[in-house]
């Protein structure tokens, strides 16, 4: 009698690339059904503004018949859902339309202003967190002393001062009565034009070209918003650091490795600090998208030419292509940040994979 042995095996290849791709088709069709619905909310929402998309084309001025005219070419006189059911069409062959504002293609201008909001949330990420990050932590390990007292206090102002306010303050008084930051804009006006480039990133395409006075203007006139920024944006992630290392040093391990004789830097950089970092990754990613669609009043206060303030006139103009456009693109940059959290989830941590 031959006894056949038998062993358990894992899954075969094949059964293992077949769930990878449905794990990949799962997250597509979430992507597609959170802008689908992000797409619905603010058509809905943007057909029932009050304002008059028409009369922002033509004026107040035109008479009917014209008002009739370009009514019908927007159109207007469609049935709402013929009209998003066209405006999907349009999107799935990357035509956003036409601007009613600028006169421009929607693309080109989101092409134009957003890098003025991305390099402006960026630096004010960096800041945040490169300041709010070790003051949450240091705060935590002295929890109780007159530095944690000060971090708190640091942070609750940061929370709490509005920020076109703050922005505001530091116009008048930087700008307006000490002239120690430029004015409003990316650039002094005898800068302008001089660098252009493949980003629309100033401080990236002025490196580029070697332009390093266009490079030191262009630092100078986005420190203050990027500072003022940074700023709120520290205050959120110094109070969620301190929350997350006061919560692993009540842990045992922490007890465990200071009864063996330990020292406090590699309790808390070496084995605390690490059991942190997802948890870090996924707040700097909310702050930095927070940062992304949330610009507009700093980039109102100091007239930096970005997302913020193109929607902010799209909107005041009910120019519905430039607002759905700016909305898709910033879902889209917050979903791509979002999957990008989660590979990097995978890296730190291999008890995610």
């Amino acid at each position: 009698m031959t006894i056949v042995q038998t062993t358990a095996t894992g899954p075969s290849r094949g059964t293992a690339a077949l769930a990878a791709l449905q794990k990949v088709a799962a997250s597509f069709a979430v992507i597609l059904t959170t802008l689908l619905g992000l797409l619905v909310i603010t058509f809905v929402v943007g057909r029932m503004v009050p304002a008059d998309p028409v009369i922002a084309v033509i004026g107040d001025q035109a008479d009917h018949e014209t008002y009739e005219r370009v009514y019908k070419q927007m159109g207007l006189d469609q049935p709402v859902y013929v009209q998003f059911a066209t405006y999907l069409g349009n999107v799935a062959h990357l035509d956003f339309g036409q601007s009613h504002v600028t006169k421009n293609p929607v693309a080109s201008d989101l092409a134009r202003v957003f890098p003025a909001t991305l390099e402006l949330a960026t630096l004010a990420t960096i800041i945040g967190a490169s300041l709010g990050i070790p003051l949450g932590i240091i705060s935590a390990v002295r929890k109780g002393t007159w530095v944690d007292h000060v971090a708190r206090i640091v942070g609750l102002l940061g929370h709490s001062t509005p920020i076109f306010w703050l922005g505001t303050i530091v116009i008048l008084v930087f700008y307006a009565k000490f002239g120690l930051i430029p004015g409003s804009g990316r650039l002094d006006v005898y800068n302008e034009g001089l660098v252009e480039g493949p980003t629309n990133s100033i401080l990236v395409d002025a490196m580029l070209a070697g332009e390093w006075e266009v490079f030191r203007d262009a630092l100078l006139h986005v420190a203050a918003p990027a500072l003022i920024l940074g700023y709120a944006a520290m205050a959120y992630l110094s109070r969620m650091s301190r929350s997350f290392m006061l919560e692993q040093l009540r842990q045992e391990y922490v007890l465990t490795a200071k009864a063996k004789g330990l020292g406090q830097r590699a309790i808390i950089w070496r084995h605390a600090f690490r059991n942190i970092r997802v948890q870090l990754l996924t707040i700097v990613a909310l702050a930095y998208c927070g940062l992304l669609d949330g610009t507009v009043l700093i980039e109102t206060v100091f007239a930096w030419p970005g997302l913020g303030q193109y929607l902010t006139s799209a909107l005041f103009f009910a120019d519905m292509n430039a607002v759905l456009g700016s909305v898709l693109l910033i879902g889209i940059i917050s979903i791509a940040i979002n999957l990008l959290s989660d590979l990097t989830y995978r890296f730190l941590d291999p008890r995610t994979r």
